[in-house]
């Protein structure tokens, strides 16, 4: 017989107790209205108590989705004049759920842009890092890979996984793990917006294909370099076939 631990049985720890869920679904409402500019820099959140009744909650719920909205650097609290809403600035877009709202809210292709840039960056490094540790498999990988989305350049939804498939086999031969997390968490939340995404003509499509080959042809050719300048090409120009606007592409020049 197992006996039992004397005196008063202990409390579970506060954090079991938590609605975390609910916090989590409010917090994720509030960045929603918060990145659409419902609540401007500035301005403060409504106080606890209509927030209550609006989502039907309780105000441990609420503090817990202002103390999550404050870790993602949306508001910060003020003694005395409440939750204010911070600059866009301040908003850590790294973050899932910021990301996903901005890309989806946003009036201008700006920060698309931005993610582009930043995309191409590493994944340059990446590839040119990969010219010299690819493996055979690997580089059997890639050429195969080309050679099935040159068959689906009229699929754009079959087209898509292989191409995705056909940039993390070379982000996973570089070894920059944290650069991988980077791009695949920009792109997993652009996936979803239709301004990214877009819906490419199959010559577009070719063009982007012809970009994956010449990558591949400098990964077997060991050409570091020139490897690190057909993605950067291949990434800007595929992005820019996308684009839905001509307005403001000198945010994505770069000198050679």
């Amino acid at each position: 017989m197992i006996a039992k631990p004397d005196g008063p049985r202990a409390e579970a720890p506060a954090w079991t107790r938590r609605p975390a869920g609910l916090s989590r679904a409010v917090a994720a409402e509030l960045v929603e209205w918060i990145v659409s500019g419902r609540y401007a820099p500035g301005a403060a959140l409504p106080p606890e108590p209509a927030l209550c009744e609006t989502f039907s909650v309780s105000r441990t719920v609420i503090r817990e989705s202002v103390k999550m909205l404050q870790e993602k650097g949306l508001v910060r609290v003020r003694q005395g004049s409440g939750t204010l809403i911070t600059d866009p600035d301040s908003w850590d877009l790294l973050d899932e759920q910021v990301l996903a709202a901005s890309i989806t809210s946003g009036h201008d292709s700006g920060l698309l842009d931005d993610l582009v840039v930043t995309r191409r960056l590493l994944e340059a490094d990446m590839v040119y890092v990969a010219a010299s540790t690819i493996s055979a498999d690997d580089l059997e990988r890639t050429r195969v890979l080309v050679e099935e989305m040159d068959g689906l350049v009229g699929d754009w939804p079959a087209y898509m996984p292989r191409d995705r498939e056909f940039h993390d086999v070379i982000m996973l031969a570089s070894g920059n793990r944290l650069a991988r997390s980077v791009v695949r968490s920009l792109e997993s939340q652009a996936a979803q917006a239709a301004r990214y995404v877009g819906n490419p003509r199959v010559a577009d499509v070719v063009a982007s294909n012809a970009g994956h080959r010449e990558i591949h042809e400098r990964l077997v050719a060991g050409d570091a370099r020139g490897a690190a300048e057909a993605m950067n090409r291949h990434i800007t120009e595929a992005w820019l076939r996308r684009r839905t606007s001509k307005a403001g592409t000198e945010r994505l020049d770069r000198d050679s």
